[in-house]
């Protein structure tokens, strides 16, 4: 059983950062929200961290669990929102700061002898971003730092407080203008909480392949495949754990990249993957057909996806279990510390099939983010044609044609995408961008070509630059690029005359533009 940090969400935008800097030092950690109690007698567990929020301590509303008892089960170390929710439940005070504390700040008077700081020198960079701060600390406490806006910047409770260390510093470690946070993180997690730094690829590939047998025990697993890392790579640990016992469907609904049905059909024949194609592009089309509605057009993909794989499914006899390729995010992304989140746009996934088919979910991936996915397959040795794709979107070119989609547009639009993405091959930007694709706009304007005038359509380029999506800038590709793109596309796709590109960061808006 590896060592944990359990990280409690206030609705910090910088929850997902704390738990990516944890891994990078190898060692397990897991988000849940502030609201949820920690389970007691988890010897796994060794630290806890509390983020940061967007709420003030001192409104009603905001969520305040008892620090103390949570540092009788492990050392806490309370960041921004948490320090000052820690300062107020021991005695002392916050209030409003008389100017917003925002950017970057230099840590001064630190105190070396103190585990958190002994690597630290003073002067350190720390990103600051709070309107309230800790104005006097409680009796008995221990000043740790300053700024020269701040009295307090770092602090920790004395031992009479609790059983265990607790820390609290009112800046963000986890980012990287935080020049040294990634070191005082360690700091905590390996010298205060003792973590032995041993989750790496290696040992998560045995430990999961062996949970997996235990788990199968013997029986059949389905598993639709998407030719996406996550599938992929999930499907290799399971079939891994129980071999041929595994069985995988991969459908064509016609909304797929160029050629991509044929490629990744072979590709999975040589990973040794049991894999069925199935057809179903003309039913797709046929019930998209004149839906221009984004989240409509989602809906009726996700049911016709999951009509095909169940009817493919239930040919087969005595499946006990269906394999998922649910990573890290997804699942932090069903949590919520007050109550549901606003519906942005629904996913694709196989919702509803457990229940359906009446089978119980493996998901081998649900503890890692998506680059961790990545290293976990190069470790397993699967050839870069899956572990260097892009993301791709469940709904495919449904969700990037606006408006209603047929086969012509889905043609014109593979061509144009196909076009696009082997110049960011050939020029070495694929793999310097996270995601790029080609979405066809409903939009048609006047060109010329030759003598001839035009009327056609509009063909938007995405490319962004993101760790794993959540949030996302816009790559900032050659302009000579840009141009030879366009001019191929121009040149070569009939039905479109006009190129556009999008700089547009995530948020305010999404990568995909459906």
């Amino acid at each position: 059983m590896n060592d944990k940090i359990l990280i409690l969400d206030f609705g910090s935008q910088f929850t997902q950062l704390i738990a990516r800097r944890i891994r990078e030092l190898n060692v397990y950690c897991e988000i849940q929200p502030c609201t949820k109690p920690v389970p007691a007698g988890d010897a796994s567990l060794k630290g806890i961290i509390l983020s940061g929020s967007p709420f003030s301590v001192n409104d009603p509303k905001a969520p305040k669990p008892d620090i103390a008892a949570l540092a009788a089960h492990a050392p806490v170390l309370a960041v921004c929102y948490g320090a000052q929710l820690l300062a107020q439940q021991s005695g002392g005070e916050v209030g409003q700061s008389t100017h917003r504390e925002y950017g970057r700040a230099h840590l001064n008077d630190l105190q070396h002898n103190d585990p958190l700081f002994s690597t630290i020198t003073d002067g350190s960079q720390v990103w600051m971003s709070h309107s309230d701060t800790v104005k006097q600390l409680a009796e008995g406490f221990t000043l740790l730092a300053r700024t020269e806006s701040i009295p307090v910047a770092a602090f920790k409770a004395p031992a009479s407080y609790a059983p265990n260390p607790v820390y609290g510093i009112q800046f963000h470690p986890e980012v990287t203008h935080s020049i040294d946070g990634g070191q005082l993180l360690k700091n905590f997690v390996t010298d205060i909480c003792n973590c032995t730094q041993d989750w790496t690829p290696a040992a998560f590939i045995h430990e999961t392949v062996e949970r997996i047998k235990v788990q199968a025990n013997g029986g059949k697993v389905v598993m639709a495949l998407s030719g996406g890392v996550d599938s992929t790579v999930a499907a290799m640990l399971i079939n891994k754990a129980i071999g041929e016992n595994l069985y995988c469907i991969f459908v064509d609904n016609g909304l797929l990249r160029k050629g991509e049905f044929e490629q990744v059909l072979e590709g999975y024949k040589h990973l040794g993957l049991n894999t069925k194609g199935v057809d179903a592009k003309e039913r797709f089309y046929s019930e998209l057909a004149g839906v221009s509605d984004p989240e409509k057009k989602r809906k009726i993909i996700g049911r016709l996806f999951i009509e095909v794989f169940h009817e493919e499914a239930v040919r087969l006899q005595d499946v006990s279990f269906l394999g998922q390729g649910t990573i890290y995010p997804d699942v932090i992304e069903s949590m919520s510390i007050h109550g549901p989140s606003a519906t942005i746009k629904s996913h694709h996934n196989v919702g509803g099939l457990p229940e359906i088919m009446h089978l119980t979910l493996i998901e081998p991936l649900r503890a890692l983010f998506k680059d961790e996915v990545r290293r976990v397959g190069r470790e397993m040795g699967i050839d870069d044609i899956f572990i260097g794709r892009h993301p791709f979107p469940g709904p495919g070119l449904g969700i990037r044609i606006l408006g209603p989609v047929d086969a012509t547009k889905v043609a014109m639009l593979q061509e144009a995408d196909a076009i696009y993405i082997q110049h960011l091959r050939d020029s070495g930007w694929y793999h310097k961008v996270w995601q790029a694709g080609a979405i066809l706009l409903p939009v048609q304007s006047v060109g010329v070509m030759g003598d001839e005038r035009t009327y056609e359509f509009t063909v938007a380029l995405r490319a962004v630059s993101s760790v794993d999506g959540m949030t996302a800038d816009w790559s900032h590709l050659p302009y000579e690029l840009l141009g030879r793109i366009s001019n191929d596309i121009i040149n070569r796709v009939r039905g479109i005359n006009r190129v556009v590109y999008d700089i547009s960061s995530k948020p305010p808006a999404t990568i995909e533009w459906e």
